[in-house]
């Protein structure tokens, strides 16, 4: 990876007592900004954090010497040093002075897109999304070079800041046999990108920061006609542009259609739900979390569909490695979980290793803990204990997977990380522990219903979308969960290995029989201290028994419900 930044350019129209330190500086090299601000300290941003350079505050004087060396600010209050692709912008006062100024380093980083190159021989626009400073510049000025230099095309940049291709006539060499259109003012930006399709016939139009409605606009005609686009804009992910009035053009556009009674009934949903316009102007969409690490959506049109029907999409991490190599990884959408308490008791997890002809195979402590420790769970979604130490007396937290049918799913989410609830998200319904569903939704689906009532998924309904709603339910899943957990784990504490043969006994009686097959089960013979034990498991998941016998040989009929 070649690195190009002319630093020392940047440095030379710095004042002496804050060019000398970054000159000495070890991590020179990842400077990131400088801030000069007035009456305060002057600034260094790294990677890993902020840094003063001196223990003299910045003076008007100070603030000048720097104006002075560089060009005019434009109408964006942006400015640059010719032939370079540092950026410095300004900060003024209600009176037009200038009282700060941020240097933010541009550098041209050859080798970055190795892990999208084969998106940009399709011939597809593409979308860059990330939080500001997270390099979607200079990935767009790596692609610029890659399109116009190897592959031969005819690109040109609309450069309203002078961002991608550096400051003055000259274009930066960074960008390769490109060509760079500038603009006087940002305003017009939207008018040069049509400017630059009926006059210089590019084959690839390349767009830095589309923020306006215009430009969007703008966008949307340029793809129209059968140009490829590569753009980018701030949004931390996809829902972020879905949710943007301004930008979801980008997208496609979303529209709210009333259905009809007999359509809303196939589908399972509300009469009145968001739909997606038309074709977007961008097929595919990279989110930018960390510069080594990118997610791809490949078919923008089909991954909003699914967002705004609640489902949730696949897609692409591509992450590089130190030793040169790239990775792809299919994750599913918005799979982060949250905890419910952070010292709340887990689930533990049983291991499925047992026989219905001998159900007590368990003869020893650590035959009993390995069983503990696997990731295999029973069918029964509320009796899920994953990872507990018994020994110790220790638990670690795991997560129920939730399934949400007919509700957005961004807004289950955001009420998930607000409570901070140990639940995450599933597509996969068979793998559910719960589904959350609007009442209305769950009514006319046929399917979801019968599939939680042969996998034993209990269902909550919500009777609206409003979050007060959402929020009772995922409060009441949880609660329950919480205090099934407790019990379990204080049943299982401090006991010994017989007395956590019989409990293991009577749970896996409990869910692959009596919940599986309907059917009564009788336990192995026990003493009376014991059967106490099992009565207290069955009483958790309300259900009724028998005992027969004498105290030292005890029989115990576990029923099913109904019986």
């Amino acid at each position: 990876m070649l690195i190009a930044d002319d630093l020392d350019k940047l440095l030379n129209i710095l004042p002496n007592f804050i060019k000398t330190p970054l000159d000495q500086h070890p991590g020179k090299k990842f400077l990131i900004e400088i801030v000069m601000d007035l009456g305060r300290r002057p600034e260094a941003r790294f990677p890993n954090g902020p840094q003063y350079l001196s223990t003299k505050s910045v003076s008007w004087y100070d603030l000048d010497f720097c104006i002075k060396k560089i060009p005019h600010f434009s109408g964006d209050n942006r400015s640059g040093i010719e032939c370079t692709l540092h950026r410095i912008s300004s900060i003024k006062n209600r009176k037009g002075s200038v009282t700060g100024l941020t240097f933010r380093v541009g550098r041209a980083i050859f080798g970055t897109i190795g892990s999208i190159r084969d998106l940009l021989y399709t011939k597809k626009s593409v979308l860059l999304l990330g939080k500001p400073g997270v390099g979607k510049t200079t990935a767009i000025r790596e692609i610029t070079r890659v399109l116009a230099d190897e592959m031969q095309k005819r690109v040109v940049i609309i450069d309203t800041s002078n961002e991608i291709a550096g400051d003055g006539d000259i274009p930066h060499p960074a960008i390769g046999r490109a060509r760079r259109m500038q603009v006087a003012s940002p305003e017009l930006q939207h008018q040069v990108m049509i400017e630059a399709v009926e006059n210089h016939m590019p084959e690839v139009i390349i767009i830095d920061e589309i923020g306006t409605e215009l430009e969007a606009l703008a966008a949307r005609t340029i793809a129209e006609r059968g140009v490829q686009l590569v753009g980018t804009a701030h949004g931390n992910c996809l829902d972020n542009v879905i949710k943007n009035p301004v930008l979801c053009d980008l997208i496609g556009g979303i529209q709210y259609v009333t259905l009809g009674d007999d359509e809303a009934k196939r589908r399972g949903s509300q009469k009145s739900v968001l739909e997606r316009k038309g074709l977007p102007a961008f097929q595919v969409a990279i989110e930018i979390h960390e510069r080594n690490s990118w997610v791809i959506h490949e078919n923008v049109d089909e991954v909003v569909d699914k967002i705004l029907q609640g489902a949730l999409p696949f897609f692409q991490r591509r992450q590089s490695n130190k030793n040169g190599s790239m990775s792809i990884i299919s994750e599913a959408f918005s799979t982060t979980s949250f905890m419910i308490h952070k010292k709340s008791f887990a689930k533990s997890g049983m291991q499925n290793d047992f026989n219905q002809e001998n159900l007590s195979i368990l003869s020893d402590s650590n035959l009993f803990n390995n069983s503990f420790k696997s990731s295999k769970q029973f069918n029964h979604p509320s009796l899920s204990l994953r990872n507990t130490n018994f020994t110790n007396h220790t638990s670690t937290l795991v997560y129920y997977q939730l399934y949400v049918y007919g509700i957005n799913i961004r807004q289950v989410e955001s009420v998930i990380k607000d409570l901070d609830l140990c639940l995450k998200l599933t597509r996969d319904l068979l793998k559910a522990d719960y589904i959350l569903g609007l009442k209305s939704s769950i009514k006319y689906s046929n399917k979801i219903r019968q599939v939680a009532k042969l996998n034993k998924i209990i269902i909550y309904t919500i009777h609206s979308h409003s979050t007060n709603s959402i929020h009772r339910a995922l409060k009441q899943i949880v609660t329950t969960q919480f205090t099934f957990n407790h019990n379990w784990y204080y049943l299982c504490t401090r006991k010994t290995t017989i007395e956590l043969n019989a409990i293991i006994e009577t749970r896996y009686a409990i869910e692959k029989i009596i919940f599986n097959n309907k059917e009564s089960v009788q336990l192995i013979s026990r003493c009376e201290k014991i059967t106490s034990l099992q009565i207290k498991l069955i009483n958790l998941y309300n259900l009724k028994y028998s005992v027969f016998g004498q105290k030292n040989d005890q029989k115990l009929i576990i029923y099913p419900i109904g019986l």
